[in-house]
């Protein structure tokens, strides 16, 4: 048998692998399992080896639904990208597939609001990573007399859709409503 011994180059890029690369993978799907879907969001479903089930760019609608072969309308509002896949993919076993591999993707996640003090407020397409700071600079920036301190947002989720006081530095999500108050001195 032919020796296999791993030099310290391979090993130290694996040892790499493991304890850096790994754990940030790891919490960058965590981070992604938790985006609920919503109205608005538009996403793409595909079926491993069945091109008469893929479905491209759908457009949840006002009730969070979307209509898939087979399965007839599915309500997805407030679901994650996984849960979905395992809807879908218990729906398809065993009546229509043996072993269905399904993958959904967010091609366009829903807007995002900025009223108030800014230039351009309206609506503008979320995109992660998204903050306050940078939410104003896709309005336009802040008007003369707009304040830097007096931010709200009202989260898409919240059912009781209470503004809540952020700063500069906060995380908006898809749906959120972001209002820059006037400052009067």
């Amino acid at each position: 048998m032919p020796e296999t011994s791993l030099s310290p180059w391979k090993v130290a890029a694996l040892a790499f692998a493991l304890f850096v690369l790994a754990p940030a993978a790891s919490a960058q799907s965590a981070e992604l399992s938790t985006y609920k879907l919503g109205s608005g969001d538009l996403i793409s479903i595909r079926v491993l080896g069945e091109e008469d089930l893929k479905r491209e760019k759908i457009r949840l609608s006002d009730a969070g639904t979307i209509s898939f072969a087979i399965l007839g309308e599915i309500k997805v509002k407030g679901m994650t990208v996984g849960a979905l896949e395992d809807l879908i993919t218990r729906g398809l076993k065993g009546r229509y597939l043996v072993d269905p591999k399904v993958a959904v993707t967010i091609d366009e996640y829903r807007n995002f609001y900025v009223n108030g003090m800014v230039d351009k407020p309206g609506g503008y397409p979320f995109s992660p990573g998204l903050t306050v700071r940078k939410a104003i600079s896709i309005a336009g920036g802040f008007k003369e007399r707009a304040s830097r301190e007096k931010l709200n947002v009202i989260r898409d989720d919240d059912p009781s859709q209470t503004p809540r006081k952020v700063d500069l530095n906060a995380t908006l999500f898809p749906g959120d409503i972001l209002t820059v108050e006037e400052s009067f001195f």
